[in-house]
């Protein structure tokens, strides 16, 4: 199901950039944390991809938080404020975003 595999995905990307923004030594406190709280999401995704039925809803706060960090983040790097990485992790995060709210509009039994 190709719901379960976005998930999935979703789940992965979350937690391998979560983890390497907190375990990385040089970063400051602030930056660990946002890093804690994506792994966090990736843990989130994770849950609903083993029980979409049931967990469907929980994406909401994935497409919210999602399209929060493309509004406030896609500025500050555009404006060469952020390293260009960021704009790919926050394409990816517009993708995925649109992937949610798809998974959501869809009918419980479909796809």
């Amino acid at each position: 199901m190709i719901q379960r595999a976005i998930l999935w995905l979703a789940a992965a990307y979350n937690l391998v950039i979560g983890a390497a923004a907190l375990f990385a030594p040089a970063e400051h406190v602030e930056a660990r944390v946002v890093g804690l709280l994506v792994l966090c999401f990736g843990v989130v995704y994770a849950l609903v991809a083993s029980d979409i039925a049931r967990f469907r809803p929980v994406l909401w706060a994935g497409v919210i938080g999602k399209a929060g960090v493309v509004v406030l983040m896609a500025p500050l790097v555009q404006a060469g404020l952020l390293p260009g990485y960021v704009g790919v992790i926050l394409t990816g995060d517009a993708l995925f975003m649109a992937a949610f709210v798809w998974i959501l509009l869809r009918r419980e039994g479909s796809g």
